[in-house]
């Protein structure tokens, strides 16, 4: 997978999102419909994450995937809903993972994720490493920080290069990358993708029973809007 630095335009990032999960991408596991946060609609409340960790959250996805005239942002897709809901399921239990040592955290290219820790653990102490090590370096929290200052801390994250404890921050950031990737495409019918918005912005028309219509007619727009398996 070609690594998408945070320092690219947003377009990139989202052709690199694609290339890497395309935009038939489900989650992992199915979540519960999820509270909008439209203007008239009541405010998420977080059923894992503190509000202090949501907060973190939601301004580090909105850094990595913001509302510009490409389209809708990570906050508008519901990413962060997306994430705080699979944690309370199996995957962020990490019970479809294979969790038993040893673990060999230089070799993630070869044998995948090679931490000891689910992602609730790894969120839970990535995030305070993250938030820690953000007001040592800019003496604020970073959901307080200027888009440059953003920007460039979540680069750090990227690169490796911030102290955050337990957690190394590049499996942090690949961790985020991949969950905020998931939240942004997913189908609604899993907890993100509010009002398939994401979806209408590529094109895809979504889980429609069949296209045997449309097999053969190349070239042509497909007119349908997308529809959601929930």
């Amino acid at each position: 997978m070609k690594k998408i630095g945070i320092s690219a335009n947003r377009r990139g990032f989202l052709r690199g999102a694609l290339a890497a999960a395309p935009a038939a991408a489900v989650a992992l596991v199915a979540a519960p419909a999820l509270r909008g946060q439209a203007q008239g609609t009541a405010p998420y409340t977080p059923t894992f994450f503190s509000l202090e960790e949501f907060t973190l959250l939601g301004a580090m996805a909105d850094t990595m995937i913001p509302a510009d005239e490409t389209g809708p942002g990570a906050i508008q897709a519901g990413v962060p809903e997306f994430i705080d809901a699979q944690m309370n399921t199996p995957y962020g239990k990490g019970q479809l993972w294979y969790m038993q040592g040893p673990f060999d955290p230089g070799a993630p290219a070869a044998f995948g994720y090679q931490l000891p820790f689910p992602p609730t653990e790894l969120y839970r102490k990535a995030l305070a490493g993250f938030a820690a090590a953000i007001r040592q370096q800019y003496g604020k929290d970073f959901a307080a920080l200027a888009e440059a200052q953003r920007i460039e801390a979540i680069g750090n994250l990227e690169k490796g290069s911030l102290q955050m404890g337990e957690i190394p921050a590049g499996a942090f950031f690949t961790q985020l990358l991949q969950n905020v990737r998931e939240g942004y495409f997913c189908d609604p019918a899993d907890g993100g993708n509010k009002g398939m918005l994401s979806w209408k912005m590529i094109g895809f028309p979504g889980a429609r029973a069949d296209y045997f219509d449309w097999v053969e007619q190349y070239g042509k727009k497909y007119p349908l809007p997308p529809v959601s398996r929930g």
